[in-house]
């Protein structure tokens, strides 16, 4: 009997304990990013990308889709100067998703004064 009002007390005691829970949200840009690359022999190529930023907290997501242009234009803009190489390797694909990342928490953080997003995910990526 003890033993389960030591059990019971500990339970309690954790219950006051301030608890810190991340209320993470994700904004996604509809429609998917569509633009084109630089590809070889002269001609260009597509890339259709889902691009979801994880927002650090949801009481942000209006001012996350607020700037959602400014945003898509620099992602658009960076897949744009990208080569058929980065674009077609896994590597090429994640160094294009850390250069995302940067330019869009750069971007939020000068037009809010805060940093808005944990992280840039490409959820799909197809190219031709």
């Amino acid at each position: 009997m003890s033993k389960f009002l030591l059990l019971f007390g500990c339970l309690a005691w954790l219950s006051f304990l301030p608890t810190a829970q991340a209320e993470y949200a994700y904004f996604g840009f509809e429609p998917q990013i569509v633009t084109n690359y630089i590809a070889s022999k002269k001609k260009l190529g597509y890339v259709r990308v889902s691009v979801e930023l994880m927002v650090k907290d949801s009481g942000d997501l209006e001012v996350v889709e607020h700037n959602a242009p400014l945003l898509r234009d620099a992602i658009i803009d960076i897949i744009g100067q990208q080569t058929e190489a980065q674009i077609k390797s896994i590597k090429g694909r994640n160094d294009i998703r850390k250069l995302c990342e940067l330019k869009v928490k750069h971007l939020l953080k000068q037009e809010t004064g805060k940093e808005l997003i944990k992280k840039l995910l490409f959820t799909q990526w197809l190219d031709d």
